[in-house]
């Protein structure tokens, strides 16, 4: 922090126990010396006397927040220049404190500012990562398993060859895909989607390769198939160990030749498209037990790409949620909110078995205020060896005060005697973990 006080005495007494309070203190007694180390540095905050010779608070203020916006100024007041200050915080100011000042209370507000910066810091870090990912198809994500799809994605968009695409359900599997597609010269094309599980087996073939006048019952004109359409472009058969195994023969054989042959027709079509399809796992169970067949298998698999299940890349999941969080406020013209630290830990924490997709949902219901961040399920926590102590112990921790809550219909005093805690102490724990939704404090509570 930087602290400006042309008063000698009080300078050095608040520099000392500020350091003693954990903070690192560049002090000045004049506003011009103070301005040009902070050219030279980045200081977490300012806290500045208003009446100095020379250049003034609130003149310091000014400059700085011309050159450094995002560091916040608190101003250290007289008594009498409380309008001054009240101006300065319309002007950008932090805020401001009435000499003679209460040491813990400068402490709260230097905590505060400190934390909105750095947040503030954070979401634009966040954001950038997110600019990157829309640059490469929409895959967000900061891990080191993300990125390393990202480059594989942006090493093969250009290489007209088949890829199958491994990932559990609600990894991203279509995401992915479409990337492929956008960043490949075939992006002038259409890019054509087939969940092979949807479709039933009477009507498979006729969907993908399409169908000759005449050539079934109701069958009153020709149709072209979703490989004809996708001519020129992209096709992307997701679920595709859900193919029956009789039309995987035929699949095989238009990925060897690039023809088709529509149903009740005799002669072959051409066909210019790429194919990528999709699993849900590596396909080695289904070709052990004979449901997928490996020549289909080795076709497909001459490259894969293999994404990440959400807990495998959980330093991504704060990142993730916000994303999406904001993408439904402003859909739905709902204010942005933000998470703390905490609560992004708690997130971190949860098995999301639906992955990406299962984040998204509850990223969606947060933006909209329908609900707030569910606890962990310790069970969920206990069969997770990838997480530390802290986060096990916090996760118990969420555990037992939300059932204390929910015990006492949220009334904050009553759970706080059967935890024996202080309330003040309860109403902190409730707050840090998320939890404020099952919190119903009376207005007799103390808070």
């Amino acid at each position: 922090m930087l602290l400006v006080d042309d008063d000698h005495d009080l300078l050095k007494a608040a520099t000392d126990w500020l350091s003693v309070s954990g903070f690192c203190v560049d002090a000045f007694h004049r506003a011009e010396e103070a301005f040009q180390f902070l050219l030279r540095h980045d200081p977490d905050v300012v806290v500045t006397d208003v009446r100095m010779p020379g250049i003034d608070g609130v003149t310091l203020m000014n400059s700085i927040t011309r050159h450094k916006s995002d560091i916040p100024v608190i101003l250290i007041t007289a008594h009498g220049d409380v309008n001054l200050a009240v101006h300065a915080m319309k002007q950008g100011a932090e805020d401001f404190l009435e000499k003679p000042y209460d040491a813990e209370r400068l402490l709260s507000m230097l905590d505060k500012a400190v934390e909105k910066r750095r947040l503030k810091q954070e979401i634009g870090r966040l954001q950038g990562i997110v600019d990157e990912g829309k640059d490469k198809g929409g895959i967000v994500g900061d891990s080191a398993a993300i990125r390393d799809v990202r480059e594989r994605v942006t090493v093969l968009s250009d290489v007209d060859i088949d890829v199958l695409i491994i990932g559990e359900t609600g990894t991203g599997k279509e995401l992915v895909a479409r990337a492929l597609h956008q960043q490949s010269r075939r992006s002038g094309g259409p890019f054509v989607a087939v969940n092979c599980a949807a479709l039933p087996e009477s009507i498979f073939e006729s969907e993908i390769f399409g169908h000759a006048k005449g050539a079934f019952t109701g069958a009153v004109t020709e149709r072209e198939g979703k490989f004809e359409h996708a001519g020129g472009g992209t096709l992307f058969l997701d679920e595709i160990e859900s193919m029956p195994v009789p039309l995987q023969a035929k699949i095989l054989r238009v990925l060897q030749e690039r023809t088709i042959e529509r149903l009740g027709e005799n002669r072959l079509r051409p066909v210019d498209v790429r194919v990528v399809a999709a699993a849900k796992s590596d396909l080695s169970v289904d070709i052990e037990a004979g449901r997928f067949r490996d020549d289909l298998f080795y076709r497909l698999a001459t490259v894969d790409i293999r994404i990440p299940a959400l807990r495998q890349r959980r330093g991504d999941i704060g990142l993730l949620f916000m994303h999406f969080a904001n993408l439904a406020a402003r859909r739905y013209g709902r204010p942005e909110r933000t998470i703390s630290p905490e609560a992004t830990s708690l997130l971190e924490q949860r098995a999301w078995r639906g992955n990406v997709r299962e984040l998204k949902a509850l990223a969606e219901r947060f933006a909209l205020g329908l609900d707030e961040l569910p606890a962990p399920d310790v069970a969920e926590v206990a069969e997770n060896p990838g997480l530390s102590l802290p986060q096990r112990l916090a996760a118990y921790e969420t555990d037992i005060i939300s059932e204390a809550l929910n015990r006492h219909a949220g009334n904050i005093s009553r759970a706080a005697a059967s935890l024996g805690v202080p309330v003040r102490t309860l109403n902190e724990k409730v707050s840090r973990r998320g939890l404020d939704g099952l919190r119903k404090r009376r207005a007799d509570e103390p808070e």
